[in-house]
């Protein structure tokens, strides 16, 4: 989500804009900085941040699908950054209440960004939404092609109720129901409807992604995969 966000720096529709999304984008490849820091450190194999972060392939990566979902216009990128924001908000809570000093520690620390990306991004909705006619047609549409990813946010397997069960995560669905409430809250005042999903997606947690993903990687990964272990 963030390489997605710093593809508008320079593009945005206003300057404020333009710092406001390189600004949440260094906010959250920061915090993918640390996740993957802790990740290579309970990994114990010599593995560096730059290692997951650079070298991996399509595969290998296990994010959902709407964060590799193209920016599209401005007001797709703030309704699926808001979609987003809501969920990455209620799971931070939860992970900064479990019982894990490392997770929990992340967690905490990065609430104060994501509670701003989210006044941020759900201000926008609300602002595109019930703006004017041509505005929200174009949320429409953005609804159209985000709400398919959103089952996949919810989904879990084994491992994340085994995780459940030691108090390390949040119950999902006491998450759902809180995002629930809440998306629907601010489309209401957007006066926008979530639309019926019948095409959900599905497996990006365990290596099934869009053709988006494999772009988007492209472009992230290049310099290392030309010049391995560059450094400036």
């Amino acid at each position: 989500m963030g390489h997605r966000l710093s593809e508008w720096s320079g593009d945005a529709p206003t300057l404020e804009e333009d710092m406001a999304l390189s600004n949440i984008a260094l906010d959250l490849i920061g915090q993918a900085r640390l996740w993957l820091t802790a990740a290579v450190m309970e990994e114990g194999a010599g593995r560096t941040e730059d290692d997951l972060a650079y070298q991996r392939d399509v595969r290998d990566w296990h994010n959902l699908h709407l964060v590799e979902l193209p920016n599209g216009d401005f007001g797709r990128t703030m309704l699926r950054q808001y979609f987003f924001d809501a969920y990455h908000l209620l799971l931070l809570e939860g992970l900064s209440k479990g019982c894990d000093r490392e997770i929990s520690g992340i967690a905490a620390k990065s609430l104060k960004e994501v509670r701003y990306h989210l006044r941020h991004s759900s201000g926008w909705v609300v602002r595109l939404g019930d703006g004017t006619q041509e505005s929200h047609n174009r949320m429409v549409n953005a609804l159209e092609i985000c709400t398919p990813c959103v089952p996949e946010l919810f989904e879990v397997d084994e491992v994340y109720r085994s995780l459940e069960a030691r108090d390390l995560v949040p119950a999902m669905n006491d998450l759902q129901a809180q995002w629930e409430r809440q998306v629907h809250a601010v489309l209401s005042e957007a006066t926008l409807s979530m639309p019926e999903i019948t095409n959900p997606m599905s497996g990006g947690r365990v290596g099934l992604h869009s053709e988006h993903l494999g772009y988007l990687l492209a472009e992230m990964q290049f310099l290392q995969r030309a010049y391995p272990g560059a450094t400036w």
